[in-house]
């Protein structure tokens, strides 16, 4: 079997899909891995590291040649599917929703495409969460980036002039990320509040050394321990209640996110506005329409004294780290759909089967088969 890593294609995009050690691993497995030329350069892993671990190093187009499965970390573009050969088999953040013309794509190369956001939370399929290893990395960056910008210092301080407070953060969403940002935020010294729409990520929150802000809202707890989707009524409840904690903050990052939906509306221009001149605001869901009515995606916006930074594609600002988780998780995912070298995919398997979109040309994933049926003319 002959596995593909081309070279990430999407704007500042800097991980790789496999990295040296994985590629070693899997050519002792018995796979074929061509890695296109300069694929791991950004991550600062140089071609000579895969040529030491048995991989092949070439252009696309021979990377590409013969290859069984091809591995990226975003999604393909359309042009770069069609140089996928026939019945071609992809692994990759595909996030279909948002990626309905490379899924057609897909279906005419009679391909199969396993997308990663999609993989069941189960603990079986922990190994191969890609999901969250990105997530620990974004909320790492989060804190720093939070701490980079803010005027004041994160601990406190005890010196001859006088004592410096520590910073007051407040991470909105516990998830993975969260509670990053929050162990992060916790070892430069900061005082840490956190608020979680679940009433289980009190116990996360307080384990890290910070306090959890209970708002008397009914929890939301949703499949795979994601949060659902709030409606109307209880996000404008919730940023009503929040709007304190936010003024009294003088760092406030939020990762709320449902997976394959917009990103829920935390942080309006009102509550910033009643934030004190130098705070910041870090969003790590701007990528998904933000939490925060002024982000902008990539950009810091200044706006009364206040600093709201846009997270765009955070894993990609710790290349290496990143990479190497993301290719961890690849590479046991892989362990179910390869056997003896061969790619020999279970689909009675809930993990294969919950990831997949696309089977031999045909849609198998529901809400991408209903967003392409109400597509059509």
């Amino acid at each position: 079997m002959k596995l593909a890593v081309p070279t990430e294609t999407r704007p500042g995009e800097r991980r790789v899909a496999v990295v040296p050690e994985v590629a070693g691993r899997m050519v002792g497995a018995g796979i074929e891995v061509a890695v296109q030329s300069g694929a791991g350069a950004a991550a600062h892993f140089p071609d000579g590291a895969y040529l030491d671990k048995g991989a092949t190093v070439a252009d696309l187009t021979s990377v590409l040649e013969g290859a069984d499965v091809v591995v990226r970390v975003q999604a393909p573009t359309p042009e770069e599917v069609r140089r996928c050969g026939e019945g071609t088999t992809l692994v990759s953040f595909l996030q279909p929703a948002s990626q309905l013309p490379v899924v057609r794509g897909l279906l005419a190369q009679k391909a199969t495409a396993f997308s990663l956001d999609l993989l069941p939370r189960i603990s079986r399929a922990q190994s191969m969460d890609a999901l969250s290893s990105q997530a620990t990395v974004s909320g790492y960056l989060a804190a720093l980036a939070a701490a980079q910008r803010l005027p004041k210092f994160f601990p406190m301080f005890m010196t001859a002039a006088g004592t410096v407070p520590p910073a007051k953060v407040l991470v909105l969403g516990a998830g993975v990320a969260g509670l990053q940002a929050i162990a992060t935020a916790r070892r430069l010294g900061a005082q840490v509040r956190a608020y979680d729409v679940r009433a289980a990520a009190k116990e996360e929150v307080q384990s890290l050394g910070a306090a959890f802000v209970e708002l008397g809202l009914e929890t939301q707890e949703g499949s795979g321990g994601y949060a659902r989707e709030q409606s109307q009524e209880f996000l404008a409840r919730q940023r009503e209640l929040i709007g304190n904690e936010v003024a009294a903050s003088d760092v406030v990052i939020t990762t709320a996110a449902v997976p394959g939906r917009k990103a829920p509306l935390l942080v309006t221009t009102a509550m910033v506005e009643r934030m004190a001149e130098g705070s910041v605001v870090v969003d790590m869901a701007a990528d998904g329409g933000g939490n925060v009515e002024l982000t902008e995606p990539g950009a810091d916006v200044e706006h009364n004294g206040v600093t709201v930074h846009g997270m765009a594609n955070p894993p990609s600002g710790l290349p290496t780290h990143a990479s190497f988780l993301y290719a961890r998780n690849v590479f046991n995912f892989l362990s179910l759909i390869v056997a003896e070298g061969e790619l020999r995919p279970d689909f009675d398997d809930e993990v294969v089967a919950g990831c997949c979109v696309v089977r031999a040309g045909e849609v198998v994933h529901a809400e991408t088969a209903q967003l392409l049926a109400e597509e059509s003319p």
